[in-house]
């Protein structure tokens, strides 16, 4: 049984216009010790799948249909008490900005004492000696000074140190990153991501990587989520998807990175931009920006489609490999 298992997941957003859908039909499975990524556009959907898995959306946001089985439990379906007993304590969550995690007005070793009495009975010097362990685990120098220090007082680099550090306090199976170095600059982004790597191999904890960054993908993770719409339209190991993308979206992305542009030259884009979830068209939703766009993509959801290792939801796909079948059938009957 998988770790996480998240089925045909469904998550709408209630407004005076009416119910938008943020996620449509999601569905993967996640391993013990296994690094996935999500990536995708802005407003892909990406950021409400991470906070759909420990059900922390927000009002008018809901789950309204599908499951997410952690052990083979419906986290959506449990009780807020038992929920709390799973959500930072088994299954943990690193946000894009350390400043919104970071309570400003107390110090790092009081939030983080805080954090595993809130899950553990533990003594708070016993919880004081764990803090003070997970920050030398995360490379921060002078690790006994930072816990009587405030976030302020501290770089962004350490901050984001000490959000991992309390990401893994409690020794949880599973992170949830969400963009977890978009606010550092490029050389920091580099120690982050190999510390992050790291500590999930040593401790054999699973990632869920979720980022717009298919360099940092290809580098830290196993598995991949290409997310479009509110949708997954091709999933599987990351190195088949990077080496020989087939999905026409995905061929873009891969196609917008800089070192796949010729020197001197404009970067290759992705034409158009995506579509409002008020607003998503018929058919294959990437319909309208892609170059391959057939008929029965404006009129028809395209199912999944095995090609390889990977998953695919794309008619263009699915001709592809039904194709030769189909011929070899009609010769057959002739």
């Amino acid at each position: 049984m998988p770790l996480l298992e998240v089925n045909n997941l469904e998550v709408c957003f209630g407004l005076r216009s009416g119910a938008v859908k943020a996620l449509r039909d999601v569905s993967f499975t996640l391993e013990r010790g296994e690094r996935l990524g999500v990536v995708g556009e802005s407003g892909a959907g990406k950021s409400v799948l991470g906070f759909s898995i420990i059900n922390l959306l927000s009002r008018p946001g809901h789950i309204s249909a599908g499951n997410v089985n952690f052990e083979g439990k419906d986290l959506a379906s449990l009780a807020p008490e038992e929920l709390r007993s799973i959500r930072g304590n088994r299954i943990s969550m690193i946000f894009q900005d350390p400043m919104m995690t970071l309570n400003p007005v107390l110090t790092i070793g009081v939030q983080m004492v805080e954090c595993l009495q809130a899950h553990r009975q533990i003594s708070t010097s016993d919880a004081k000696r764990i803090a003070l362990k997970r920050l030398q685990q995360v490379q921060i120098p002078s690790a006994e000074k930072r816990l009587d220090q405030y976030p302020h007082e501290l770089s962004g680099g350490m901050r984001q140190r000490i959000v991992i550090a309390i990401g893994l306090l409690l020794d949880p199976d599973i992170i949830i990153a969400d963009e977890p170095t978009t606010a550092l600059d490029v050389t920091i982004q580099a120690e982050i991501m190999d510390l992050m790597l790291n500590l999930c191999e040593q401790n054999n904890v699973a990632l869920i990587l979720i980022t717009h960054d298919l360099g940092v993908v290809s580098q830290v993770t196993q598995r991949m989520l290409v997310m479009y719409a509110g949708r997954i339209i091709e999933q599987g190991p990351t190195k088949e998807i990077i080496n020989d993308a087939q999905h026409p979206y995905t061929q873009g992305l891969m196609n917008a990175l800089p070192q796949m542009a010729i020197p001197g030259q404009k970067l290759n884009q992705i034409k158009g931009t995506m579509p409002p979830l008020q607003n998503i068209p018929t058919g294959c939703s990437f319909n309208p920006r892609c170059e391959y766009v057939m008929d029965i993509c404006t009129k028809k959801l395209p199912p999944f489609t095995q090609s390889g290792n990977c998953l695919v939801a794309c008619h263009m796909v699915a001709d592809s490999q039904h194709g030769p079948q189909q011929e070899k059938l009609r010769s057959e009957e002739v």
